[in-house]
C-alpha cells in the first residue's frame, strides 16, 4: 500500500497518474535544511572576517577549492529528499553558512540543481564572519510573495557592537496554501547557552506575529539551532513540542526529540550525536486526531538524510561526518551536519 501510495505521489508531481478514477491522489512535498559548512567564495567581502578563506588564508581557499565544494554541496541538495521522491527532491531547502548571494548563484548554477530549475532567496546580513542563511526554492512547486530578514537583537548592553545571523522569513505559495520559511542559525555553542536561549524567544514572536497575521498560515521553523530538541533554547524558549498531541493552537511540534533520544543525529562531538539540524512544524500543518485527513497540506513523515559518502571510511575518525577540512587537511569532503528532511501531503482533488 505505501508503495503504492508514494508511487500516486510522485507521478502527480510530474502532472501524471495511473490511478483509477475511485482512488485518492496525493501531492507530496520535500522540505529540507543543510548546514553548508562555510561556503565562501575566494574574494574578500568588504567589512567581514572571511580571510581564512581566502587564497592566502589559513585553508588556502582556492578556485579548485571552492569549484570542489560547490560540486559536493550540489550533489547534497539534488538528492534531498529523492528517498521519498525519486527524480524530483525537495521543493525547499533552507541552507546555512553561506557567504553571499554570487556563492548562492554559484551553487544553483551546478548541473544537478540547474537541471531542476532551483532558485533562491538571499538577504545579505551584518554577520561579522559574513555567513548568512538562504532558501533554495523549486519555482513550478513554491511561488516567493514577500521575503524579510529580520534581525537577531543583541540585548545585553556588553554586546551593543555585536552582530551576528538573523531569521530569514520567506512567505510563499505551495500546494495552492500560504506557506511562511523561517530558516535560521543561532549562537554557535561557544557562545552561552543565553544567547540560543535569547535566540529561540525572538523566534516565537516572529512566529506568533506570523500566526497574528494569518492563523491559517503554515509555519516552518528551520536551521541549525546549535542546541538538540530537549534544550531550553528550543523547548522553552521556542516552546516546540516533543509530542505532537501537546501541540495548542499557534504552537509548534517538533518531530525530531525521539529521533536524538533514539540515537540518531545530525553531527558528532566526542563520540556523541547531537541533532542540531532541526525542521519545526506549526500545529497548522499537524494530523493531530489521526485522521489521515489531507484535504489541506500535513506532515507525513521525516528523516535524516544519509549516504555512505558523506561518511569517514578510516582512520581515527571513522564514521564521522566527512568535512571539508580537518587538522588543517583538505578533505574534499562536505559538511560537518547531515541534512535533515520533512515530507508534506495534500489531497489532490
Amino acid at each position: 500500500m505505501k508503495k503504492t501510495f508514494l508511487f500516486l505521489a510522485v507521478m502527480l508531481l510530474w502532472g501524471v497518474s495511473t490511478a483509477s478514477a475511485d482512488e485518492k491522489k496525493f501531492s507530496l512535498y520535500g522540505v529540507g535544511f543543510y548546514n553548508l559548512e562555510n561556503l565562501f567564495d575566494t574574494c574578500h567581502d568588504e567589512g567581514h572576517n572571511d580571510y581564512q578563506f581566502l587564497p592566502d588564508g589559513q585553508y588556502k581557499w582556492t578556485g579548485l577549492k571552492y569549484t570542489h565544494k560547490l560540486r559536493n554541496m550540489a550533489r547534497v541538495l539534488a538528492e534531498l529528499g529523492t528517498d521519498k521522491l525519486p527524480g524530483i527532491g525537495c521543493a525547499l531547502i533552507g541552507v546555512s553558512e553561506v557567504e553571499n548571494a554570487k556563492c548562492m548563484e554559484d551553487l544553483v548554477a551546478q548541473e544537478p540543481l540547474k537541471a531542476r530549475g532551483y532558485k533562491f532567496v538571499h538577504v545579505e546580513g551584518p554577520d561579522y564572519r559574513g555567513v548568512d542563511c538562504a532558501l533554495i526554492y523549486n519555482p513550478r512547486l513554491f511561488k516567493v510573495n514577500n521575503v524579510k530578514l529580520v534581525p537577531y537583537v543583541y540585548i545585553l548592553e556588553k554586546d551593543s557592537k555585536r552582530n551576528t545571523r538573523g531569521f530569514l522569513t520567506v512567505s510563499g505559495t505551495l500546494a495552492g496554501e500560504h506557506v511562511v520559511v523561517i530558516v535560521n542559525h543561532l549562537p554557535s555553542r561557544g557562545a552561552e547557552s543565553f544567547y540560543r536561549e535569547e535566540g529561540g524567544r525572538q523566534l516565537r514572536i516572529v512566529k506568533d506575529s506570523l500566526v497574528k497575521e494569518d492563523p491559517n498560515a503554515k509555519i516552518i521553523v528551520m536551521g541549525d539551532m546549535n542546541d538538540d530538541p530537549q534544550d531550553k533554547s528550543m523547548a522553552v524558549s521556542l516552546g516546540a513540542q516533543r509530542k505532537m498531541k501537546d501541540v495548542e493552537k499557534g504552537g509548534l511540534w517538533n518531530p525530531w526529540w525521539d529521533v536524538l533520544a533514539n540515537g540518531a543525529g545530525t553531527l558528532q562531538y566526542d563520540g556523541k550525536w547531537n541533532l542540531f539540524d532541526q525542521i519545526i512544524l506549526s500545529q497548522t500543518l499537524l494530523d493531530q486526531k489521526g485522521k489521515k485527513d489531507y484535504q489541506t497540506l500535513k506532515y507525513w513523515n521525516h528523516q535524516i538524510f544519509r549516504r555512505d559518502y558523506l561518511f569517514q571510511k578510516e582512520g581515527k575518525y571513522k564514521g564521522n561526518t566527512l568535512r571539508t577540512h580537518a587538522g588543517g587537511v583538505w578533505l574534499d569532503g562536505y559538511s560537518d551536519h547531515l541534512p535533515t528532511v520533512v515530507y508534506l501531503i495534500k489531497q489532490v482533488k
